[in-house]
């Protein structure tokens, strides 16, 4: 039996816009992915986010499932346009309430909440002014931050400021595949150091008002750990420039108040520095109580032509091609290699110091289904789950600081670009129906966490 530490926190993780539904529902305002969603050709399948998981109508269903998986916590976002529907200004006592709610509920059940304050779903009236590109974006979050501090800073003790920055930035700034669908490179390095700022302030905030002494504040940053394809100079500049456009480029700033030098070099051509202000990167680099990772898979990486055919976005802007090892992949293609998430862990103690660590996501998904007699033997997930949850064991017995395993996710829910294609939840859900039908890994995980151990 692999024993885990005492007091290791073992819980799911979701986010508003995945699961809510209820898109207009008691005055909540649209979102970038309301819109986005509806852009022909920019989610599969024409899917949205409408109704979801109808988690808004039946989170107390969603909680005593937790209760009965023996979940300690339960990491999920607030929806930004459901308490601001104008992104700023008036609040909507309605969705506020809702989560009042939920918060009573999961307490009520002994389930400690874990609050992430930014999971992508952006109001649409701050992207009309700008989004992410706009500085102003870091001042209208922290009223959002504050007034979530306010209400719900005495009770929720785990508060997490945004769930990867990368993604914002990139996907959504400058590759296009997530909302607002921008792709312009500029964009992206603008929109990173905003949301950059908007986390330091936050935490600055969160500090200030302390609401609870024994509460705690970080950030959850998408992570893996970077290879060079094959030995040689070339291919370590390739799986260096890549990590340090992952990796480096986020975690740098808030530990060390620095961008990386050698990135700014390989981004000069975009100025990345001409809209960093003096005191931002002492703003960005706020001591916090934990980092969050969310660790699904590794990239090896090999240097490219400038210029070759099919090469785009970050890959055509620094040179570099990610290539199959030919390990066995997921539903989404990614493949899988435990070992990276030990060697990601103990990365992080080596270059950033012994900051407690959760890993704030981890999962897989494939084409589950339910079987004629009712079950969904969701196997391969389950040998997914064992290997990663062995490698932080094993990272722990290595001296790292890991507090607690977030499974992504708890439910099937709506997969961003990919609509509801792809299946990463422990709880089977039938979206016409509703119904949930957990799933073998979640039995599985329900005794992992009764033992406190594999």
């Amino acid at each position: 039996m692999k024993r885990f530490p005492k007091h290791f926190t073992w819980g799911s993780a979701t986010a508003s816009y995945q699961i809510e539904g209820a898109a207009r529902a008691d005055g909540k305002g649209e979102s970038i992915w309301d819109r986005f969603s509806r852009m022909p050709g920019r989610v599969a399948n024409g899917d949205t986010g409408d109704v979801a998981c109808d988690h808004y109508h039946r989170y107390e269903e969603d909680i005593q499932l937790m209760k009965e998986l023996n979940l300690a916590s339960y990491r999920f976002s607030v929806s930004w346009p459901r308490i601001f529907p104008e992104g700023t200004g008036a609040v909507n006592q309605k969705g506020l309430d809702f989560y009042k709610r939920v918060i009573d509920t999961l307490m009520t059940n002994g389930i400690t909440p874990a609050i992430t304050l930014y999971h992508w779903d952006l109001p649409q009236a701050m992207q009309d002014r700008g989004g992410w590109m706009n500085r102003d974006m870091a001042e209208y979050y922290l009223e959002y931050a504050n007034r979530m501090f306010t209400e719900f800073g005495d009770v929720v003790p785990s508060w997490i400021t945004l769930n990867e920055p990368w993604v914002v930035s990139y996907l959504g700034y400058g590759s296009g595949e997530h909302a607002p669908g921008y792709t312009d490179m500029y964009a992206h390095f603008q929109a990173a150091h905003h949301l950059l700022l908007a986390h330091g302030k936050a935490v600055a905030s969160f500090r200030e008002l302390n609401r609870n002494p024994d509460s705690r504040i970080g950030i959850t940053l998408n992570m893996n750990s970077t290879y060079p394809a094959k030995e040689g100079e070339a291919y370590e500049r390739a799986a260096r420039l890549w990590d340090g456009f992952l990796n480096r480029w986020f975690c740098d700033p808030v530990f060390k108040a620095a961008y990386p030098q050698d990135m700014i070099d390989a981004y000069e051509r975009y100025q990345p520095v001409s809209f960093i202000k003096e005191g931002d990167l002492q703003q960005i680099a706020q001591p916090i109580d934990f980092l969050g990772l969310n660790y699904y898979s590794t990239a090896h990486m090999e240097p490219a032509e400038s210029g070759e055919a099919g090469l785009t976005g970050a890959n055509a802007f620094l040179g570099v091609r990610g290539v199959s090892t030919g390990r066995v992949v997921t539903d989404m293609g990614w493949e899988i290699q435990p070992e990276g998430l030990y060697d990601l862990l103990t990365r992080i103690k080596r270059d950033y110091g012994d900051v407690p660590l959760y890993i704030t996501e981890n999962g897989a998904a494939y084409p589950d289904h339910v079987d004629a007699d009712g079950q969904v033997n969701d196997d391969e997930r389950v040998d997914y789950l064992h290997q990663h949850l062995a490698a932080c064991h094993q990272a722990i017995e290595d001296g790292v600081d890991l507090r607690g395993y977030y499974v992504w996710s708890l439910l099937d829910n709506f997969e961003w670009a990919f609509g509801y294609d792809k299946r990463f939840g422990i709880v089977h859900v039938d979206y016409e129906t509703q119904k949930r039908t957990p799933k073998k890994s979640a039995y599985w995980f329900r005794d992992v966490i009764r033992n406190n151990g594999l």
